[in-house]
């Protein structure tokens, strides 16, 4: 009996998926693309689950898309990124995505980290975008993510020469949060999962989709945004409800300061 190609591990509202072929660096093959796709919006409408963490198999997060698979004639490029478009379903996600990687995360597979919310990295992990290797061009949001993450000149810089990032790089030029030892990579993820669940549940989903939102509008207008979003929500907030909240960002700042 074959291993699945996504494995699926749901624990007090996180969600961890981990992409499961690691023989082949986890790219992306149709069954995989549909696997993870079906698997992500089924979660996107279960409400128990409120963070989801994305991660890789073996020595790499992922290839990309399975240039054998493409290259073989089973599977055109422009129907591989319709079909089982996995970055369509992880904008259906409301809840925080973030993307534990675990080694190299290379043209789809870097498209699919930038996907995600926030990224723990392993100093095993490596980034490249080789589209102008492959002959190819990105339909998953690379060409216009990756200059708003590093800047313009960065992006060109790596996806006009295919050069690999090496994760401190990465984390230097500010595409990843942080970078940790290959073992505390998993438990970095849970513990920040863990404290993205200890915030109010509705604020959780309310501020992700603030803060995307304005990100793709000039300043005025995500001010106008935030605004907005104030107004609708502090009717709602009650004295005895700040009050209550306020003691425990107290204890959470002591204990935080023992760390």
């Amino acid at each position: 009996m074959s291993e699945p190609v996504l494995l699926v591990d749901v624990s007090g509202g996180i969600a961890t998926l981990t992409l499961n072929r690691p023989g082949a660096m986890n790219a992306l093959s149709s069954e995989l693309r549909v696997e993870l796709s079906r698997t992500i919006r089924a979660l996107a409408d279960d409400g128990s689950v409120r963070v989801m963490i994305l991660t890789g198999a073996g020595r790499a997060f992922c290839a990309g898309l399975d240039l054998k698979e493409l290259g073989s004639g089973e599977n055109r490029i422009g129907g591989a990124l319709g079909g089982g478009n996995v970055v369509e379903a992880l904008a259906q996600f409301d809840g925080p995505v973030i993307g534990a990687i675990n080694g190299a995360a290379i043209t789809g597979g870097f498209e699919l980290a930038l996907a995600c919310d926030v990224l723990l990295a392993s100093t095993h992990a490596r980034f490249a975008d080789t589209h102008v290797r492959v002959g190819v061009m990105p339909g998953w949001g690379l060409s216009q993510k990756l200059s708003r993450a590093i800047g313009i000149y960065r992006a060109k810089e790596l996806s006009l020469t295919g050069n690999f990032l090496s994760a401190e790089q990465a984390a230097d030029w500010g595409l990843v949060n942080r970078v940790v030892a290959p073992e505390e990579l998993m438990p970095a993820a849970r513990a920040l999962a863990q404290d993205m669940l200890s915030a109010v549940p509705e604020n959780l989903i309310a501020y992700k989709k603030l803060i995307d939102e304005g990100f793709g509008q000039d300043l005025n207008a995500g001010l106008q945004s935030e605004q907005r979003v104030f107004k609708a929500t502090a009717k709602s907030v009650t004295p005895e409800n700040i009050e209550r909240r306020r003691g425990e960002i107290r204890q959470r700042g002591q204990n935080q300061s023992k760390i």
